[in-house]
């Protein structure tokens, strides 16, 4: 495999990664903030 697309795919993955990880992060904070308004009501 040539570096450029090597480089390429390594971009690739790593963009993929960090979208999954905001997309986790956003639906735990959407289910802790659910359990507070639970708790007070």
């Amino acid at each position: 495999m040539s570096s450029k697309r090597a480089m390429k795919q390594a971009q690739k993955q790593a963009y993929a990664k960090h979208r999954s990880n905001v997309f986790k992060n956003r639906l735990n904070s959407r289910k802790k903030n659910n359990n507070k308004q639970n708790k007070k009501n």
